[in-house]
């Protein structure tokens, strides 16, 4: 009896810039000079916004929020992504969502209560998903539907390392692969699954191989370079969008903030794991890196700054001046019609709130 091997494969791991900003120019994405700096603005707005979040959740006016400190690279994707494709994302993809052209009151919005916000200025984005690793298998459905009407669109979806433990998961990826459909899986290796270690999660070398046993590519990226974040997006939705089926793609990246406003991250991770990911900043990487294609001085960095802020500030006053939400606002923009049952839970829950009240 012959013994042969019937499967071998193989996981790449893309980095173009290093951790001080020097480039492989082997691997280097024809960028202009003008999305090289655009790149860099969406990260940056991406962090004041965030930074802006955080104050106004410890300062009571918007609820419990996921910060995206350490993981702005993400906005690479937008940049591969075309007008009419569409994002599935989960509860950290915020400077991905602000880089595709929602405002930043579309998300002040959404964590102030507001379910409005969750339309995202009118762009392809779903609703942001907070449970772990169901929204998948929504974005494999809206891919398949994009084949059968053989219409060039791509979905992209995000999760983290932790929905990878998820049954969901695994059935997306499965039936996104027999059906060959156009979606793209990012997953977002942030080494934390809320107070749960990468290493405690999975015994597999990388997350990205998971792909492969389900008969697609697998590719592992550095997840705080933005270009090697563009470079890969790009070839794997590119692929999708003519006819070559799913990726998996994992962005190995790090969270350097709190799971969410209500986690304490001391308790279970150190100041040294935390300030060895400090010096792979991707927007302090990305800045070394204009610095030598002189595209990055103090005085533009400057600018832009005070350009973000003010344009933030407005954002704010806009979310603000909205009256307080209504409560039957959550079962207005679940589907485009609302169901008979969602009629009736929305008239039942109105009933009570008038009883509190006192108008009945």
């Amino acid at each position: 009896m012959a013994k042969k091997t019937v499967f071998s494969g193989k996981v790449e791991f893309v980095q173009v810039l290093d951790k001080d900003g020097k480039a492989d120019k082997t691997l280097l994405p024809k960028l202009s000079k003008e999305e090289l700096k655009q790149l860099y603005r969406w990260m940056v707005f991406a962090r004041i916004a965030d930074e802006k979040c955080l104050k106004l959740q410890r300062a009571g006016r918007i609820g419990t929020f996921a910060q995206i400190l350490g993981q702005e690279a993400q906005v690479g994707v937008a940049l591969a992504l075309k007008k009419n494709d569409w994002l599935v994302p989960s509860f950290r993809e915020n400077a991905l969502i602000w880089a595709l052209g929602a405002k930043a009151e579309d998300i002040y919005q959404l964590f102030g209560g507001f379910e409005k916000g969750q339309q995202f200025s009118g762009l392809n984005i779903l609703p942001i998903s907070v449970p772990v690793g169901t929204h998948p298998l929504h974005a494999v459905g809206i891919a398949w539907a994009f084949k059968l009407r053989n219409e060039k669109k791509v979905v992209a979806t995000f999760f983290g390392d932790g929905a990878t433990s998820e049954g969901d998961f695994h059935e997306a990826l499965n039936f996104a692969s027999v059906f060959q459909v156009p979606c793209v899986f990012f997953c977002q290796n942030n080494q934390y699954a809320i107070s749960v270690p990468r290493k405690k999660q999975s015994h597999a070398q990388t997350l990205a191989q998971k792909g492969l046993a389900y008969g697609m590519d697998g590719i592992q990226v550095d997840g705080n370079d933005v270009l090697a974040v563009y470079r890969v997006a790009r070839t794997a939705i590119e692929k999708a969008r003519f006819g070559g089926g799913p990726t998996l793609v994992e962005l190995v990246t790090y969270r350097m903030a709190d799971h969410t406003t209500a986690d304490d991250a001391t308790k279970y991770r150190t100041k040294t794991e935390v300030e060895y990911w400090k010096k792979r900043d991707p927007i302090l990487r990305m800045q070394h890196y204009l610095k030598t294609k002189r595209l990055w001085t103090e005085k533009w960095e400057d600018t832009l700054g005070i350009q973000i802020r003010s344009q933030i500030e407005k954002s704010v006053q806009i979310y603000e001046a909205l009256s307080q939400p209504q409560v039957g606002e959550m079962f207005d923009f679940l589907f485009e019609k609302k169901t008979p049952e969602l009629e009736q839970q929305k008239n039942k829950l109105q009933n009570w709130k008038n009883q509190e009240e006192g108008k009945v």
